[in-house]
């Protein structure tokens, strides 16, 4: 049943604007925030999902994108995290064809045009949502909250929560999942338009609905959670056909869920403890307040989105281990309000109360039920990105607090006026800062340290993109530091195993190298770096173990075959001057070997070697004469 206009409604201080004008000001709203995003860089998984994925390339067959999961791999590989989301994917490599390549620019403002979109539509969806769904006699909805609906949806367009999806190219799956979500319950209301309903009709919005459905969940997982919303909706439509309504949603939602866990192989995904410690925790207790505690931080991301990070774990957010933690105060605050707003929902006198309060509810959590760790375990602690859609229901529930405030207190309403234009500001100046900070994996690193300084994967991604930057001495700190906090964290340790290396401090390199495999014994790279390393130190039975092994774990490793046939280049060199000394023709193979390594040294003295016993020997003068000429540039450009 349709709801007449709300009695706080109008007391919102905003100007009443027509439909028209209300999602053009959200959409300029919704550009403002993100639009210095546009010409960012590909920045943290943006590189494996995007610049890494083959299946984005039009080399590629076209029929992968169904067959692989979110970052390229084969959802039958172990090691895939069996995120399916092929028109997400779709969509990649589309911007990849248009743009004739991998130009960020492209990807970035579709992101930018999708959540303005978005926005746009949050304004219906919280119409029908707060007002009730009515239509007028040509068939168009009546928004019986204008102005709730509007200041909701301009909190939407402006959380600061959103920079992740909006300016990480990798968000575009949580942006199609809110827009097919949309679509899906928009259309699934517009099956009950009074007095133009037919069972055909109804039937065939709902199948378009359920559609609509399945393909948000192409696009992220929680995409089926719409339907949860649909069944909300019922009080709406307690007409004829209800029961054959609620069994083809049943049914398609069914079916939805078994071909998902079918894709998946039957089985959630593989997460390590690095990637969620409280789900690997013994004890349910720790596990259950642990994971209370991880909803107390979402909760605070949403109402003061002012610490943000592009990644919450690896000691980011120390587990609590018993109920004396102070950080327990959180999680009983947490449920106490939780508990009042479910108890003005259900029992409150006040119907239009009543209706706003379940459905903002509703669409606060029932999203956010994928990521909670309830059904499955899943591979991060905090992710704001996940918040994406479960904001929606916070605007809604924020934007009905401050209408009711104004009811309630119509002497206060200048402030009110000034908080909520505050309020929006600050949203809008955070937008911006955050934007520009995800614009550049230096920024976006940098400020992070700040955030979570007890983060390891935060210094190790520091470190990182200084390393490639060229700035080795720096990255080797943010490196140690990454090892300090998190000891068996193994690419930090092959990292910095490998500046090591280049720094000539095999020793410790090698002690790195050896602990990162005995900790992850399936690290090819690892085996491979320590191969090279205990070949610099002359351990040639113990490189060429590591190499055999480096290849047993990665068949194709074009690099480790190329290590390991040099290794044995020089054992078989060594092993003929022991037999023959004076053979000038393998001291001079020897020398080619060693100066194309860089071992100038030991070029330099095989060279003379094999000249003094052969002087007339072919090319090794001149290529003698060559390492002496760059011995005297690095000599005379050494300080």
């Amino acid at each position: 049943m349709a709801q007449t206009e709300l009695y706080w409604d109008h007391h919102i201080p905003l100007p009443r604007l027509g439909p028209v004008q209300a999602k053009v000001a959200v959409a300029v709203v919704a550009l403002l925030c993100f639009i210095n995003s546009y010409d960012g860089e590909f920045v943290f998984d943006d590189s494996e999902a995007i610049v890494n994925n083959k299946d984005l390339k039009p080399t590629t067959p076209l029929s992968n994108i169904w067959r692989n999961d979110f970052w390229g791999s084969n959802l039958s590989s172990n090691s895939s995290h069996k995120s399916y989301r092929p028109l997400t994917v779709l969509t990649f490599r589309l911007n990849y064809l248009i743009a004739g390549g991998l130009h960020p620019v492209g990807f970035h403002v579709l992101n930018i045009i999708l959540h303005a979109v978005i926005s746009v539509l949050m304004i219906d969806m919280f119409a029908i949502l707060i007002g009730g769904l009515d239509y007028d006699e040509k068939g168009w909805t009546v928004n019986h909250a204008p102005k709730t609906s509007l200041l909701a949806a301009i909190f939407f367009a402006a959380h600061p929560v959103h920079t992740e999806s909006v300016a990480g190219v990798v968000g575009r799956a949580d942006l199609l999942c809110a827009l097919f979500f949309q679509l899906s319950f928009l259309t699934y209301c517009k099956a009950f338009n009074k007095g133009k309903e037919s069972n055909t009709s109804i039937f065939q919005w709902v199948v378009v609905s359920l559609v609509l459905c399945a393909a948000a969940m192409l696009c992220k997982e929680q995409g089926i959670t719409v339907l949860f919303l649909m069944f909300s909706q019922l009080s709406e439509i307690l007409r004829t056909g209800l029961l054959k309504r609620l069994g083809l949603m049943s049914l398609g939602g069914l079916s939805m869920l078994y071909a998902r866990w079918r894709i998946m192989g039957t089985g959630p995904p593989a997460f390590t403890e690095v990637d969620n410690p409280a789900s690997f925790e013994e004890y349910m207790f720790i596990r259950i307040v642990n994971y209370n505690y991880y909803y107390c931080l979402n909760a605070w991301l949403l109402l003061c989105p002012w610490w943000l990070c592009f990644d919450w774990s690896m000691g980011c957010v120390p587990l609590i281990k018993s109920a004396t933690d102070w950080r327990v105060v959180w999680l009983l605050l947490l449920w106490c309000v939780l508990i009042g707003l479910i108890s003005q929902a259900l029992c409150s006198p006040d119907s239009q109360r009543r209706r706003t309060l379940t459905l903002g509810l509703v669409l606060l959590v029932v999203p956010f039920l994928p990521a909670c760790n309830i059904f499955f375990r899943v591979g991060f602690v905090v992710a704001e990105r996940v918040l994406y859609l479960s904001s929606a229901g916070y605007c809604l529930l924020l934007a009905y607090s401050l209408g009711h405030c104004c009811y309630r207190w119509i002497k206060y309403k200048k402030l009110t006026c000034v908080m909520l234009l505050a309020l929006l500001c600050m949203y809008v100046v955070r937008c911006a800062l955050r934007s520009h900070q995800w614009r550049s994996e230096q920024s976006l690193f940098s400020n992070a340290l700040s955030v979570c300084p007890l983060n390891a994967k935060v210094h190790y991604n520091v470190g990182k993109n200084l390393a490639d930057r060229g700035n080795t001495t720096a990255a080797v700190k943010y490196y140690r530091e990454a090892v300090r906090l998190h000891p068996n964290y193994v690419h930090a340790m092959n990292n910095l195993g490998n500046i090591l290396k280049e720094q000539n401090e095999l020793s410790e390199a090698e002690q790195l190298l050896s602990k990162a495999v005995a900790v992850q014994p399936d690290f090819a790279a690892a085996w491979m770096n320590l191969g090279i390393v205990q070949n610099s130190l002359r351990k040639f039975d113990a490189a060429e173990e590591s190499y055999w092994n480096a290849l047993r774990y990665r068949r194709k490793y074009p690099d480790c075959y190329y290590n390991l046939g040099r290794l044995e280049s020089e054992s078989f060199f060594l092993h003929a001057l022991r037999i023959k000394p004076n053979a000038a023709g393998c001291h001079g193979n020897l020398a080619v070997l060693y100066h194309r390594w860089g071992k100038l040294e030991l070029a330099k003295k095989h060279y003379e070697l094999s000249l003094k016993l052969d002087p007339e020997a072919p090319g090794t003068r001149d290529n003698y004469n060559m390492l002496r000429r760059k011995l005297d540039q690095l000599k005379h450009s050494a300080p």
